[in-house]
């Protein structure tokens, strides 16, 4: 069990982290998310590190297949369909993870917001260099 809630507890926490860096573009806060879970735990930075990893392995492999199945298919193979049929009529095209992952912390800010007012400004650490 203890298994499990750290898989997902990390899980959710790449899910945050990789859409607020899409959101702002800032790289470094998957770096600062790893500093500040390894400060306490350091099995649950490996398992969040871990995560981050496999979903950016997962989106760029994603990617190449739909490349390649437009390439030399006009409509999806059955690895990027989960082995589903295709329909005569195409499907419009799906979310990017990183756009579901945007609009889930767009509604958790929003929700804080209407909670506890905006998001307060968090200082730097002077000794992280």
């Amino acid at each position: 069990m203890a298994d499990s809630y750290l898989e997902k507890v990390a899980g959710e926490l790449a899910d945050l982290a990789m859409a607020d860096e899409a959101r702002s573009g800032d790289e470094d806060i998957i770096n600062e998310v790893s500093e500040i879970v390894g400060s306490s735990s350091q099995t649950l930075q490996e398992a969040f590190l871990t995560a981050v990893r496999v979903r950016r392995a997962e989106a760029r492999a994603r990617e190449m297949l739909a490349e390649r199945a437009a390439k030399y298919d006009s409509k999806p193979g059955n690895l990027l369909t989960n082995g589903a049929q295709s329909s005569a009529t195409p499907k419009p095209p799906e979310e990017k993870p990183e756009d579901q992952l945007k609009a889930m912390l767009d509604e958790v800010d929003l929700e804080r917001q209407t909670k506890t007012g905006p998001r307060p400004i968090i200082p730097t650490n002077p000794n992280r260099r």
